[in-house]
């Protein structure tokens, strides 16, 4: 069974190459995933249609973790998010926070600047 830290980082690596049943089966059934700027997602089918969702505008994340540190089934990291997207590479400075249950992430919260991608994509914002 993997770590809750090993978890994260599995699931974060699996958006560079992503398909979304891969990336929600890191998911608990229940699960919450909550860009902050947005509304949150709740249960893994939702975060599965979100994040193939998300996949027509951007084709890939790679994550880039700075900084990584777990307390029991807390997880958190400071990274940096590269949206491609035709051709654009758009970094994203990103807070996480993953709660863990078993061998399921039952929660991820991420903080950013939306005024990034609004700049990025030249929306109002």
């Amino acid at each position: 069974m993997p770590s809750p830290d090993e978890l994260v980082r599995d699931m974060c690596r699996s958006w560079s190459d992503p398909d979304p049943d891969r990336i929600a089966s890191f998911f608990a059934e229940d699960a919450v995933y909550h860009n902050i700027p947005m509304e949150p997602v709740v249960g893994r089918t939702a975060i599965r249609e979100f994040i193939a969702g998300f996949l027509t505008t951007f084709e890939a994340i790679d994550f880039d973790i700075h900084h990584q540190i777990a307390s029991g089934n807390l997880v958190m990291n400071e990274r940096t998010d590269t949206l491609r997207s035709a051709g654009q590479a758009i970094p994203l400075p990103v807070t996480g926070v993953f709660e863990v249950a078993g061998e399921a992430i039952v929660a991820w919260r991420d903080y950013f600047d939306m005024g990034v991608i609004n700049r990025a994509f030249n929306l109002a914002g």
